[in-house]
């Protein structure tokens, strides 16, 4: 893969994490980071450029449904759930 490709695609997958990070609803957060970080993974090997650039067009429309559900998201709150409420450990 091209550097340029590179610096693209990992781009994106910043940008998939940033905007699921958004998701007011906790099970919806993580599952959203869950599947980004395996679909990347899963395709890191990847060395057709077709398949590739079919693969980051698909992610690029999945980081528009991402932003739109979010956007719905954050017009519907709910309370956060209780494993969210509790303090992070020091590390």
């Amino acid at each position: 893969m091209a550097a340029s490709s590179r610096a693209r695609v990992l781009d994106l997958y910043r940008a998939m994490l940033r905007e699921s990070k958004q998701f007011s609803a906790y099970n919806y957060r993580t599952y959203a980071i869950r599947k980004i970080r395996d679909a990347f993974r899963e395709n890191k090997n990847m060395k057709d450029p077709v398949e590739i650039q079919a693969l980051v067009n698909k992610a690029k429309r999945d980081l528009e449904m991402i932003r739109r559900q979010v956007h719905i998201g954050q017009l519907y709150s709910t309370d956060k759930l209780i494993i969210e409420n509790q303090e992070k450990p020091k590390t």
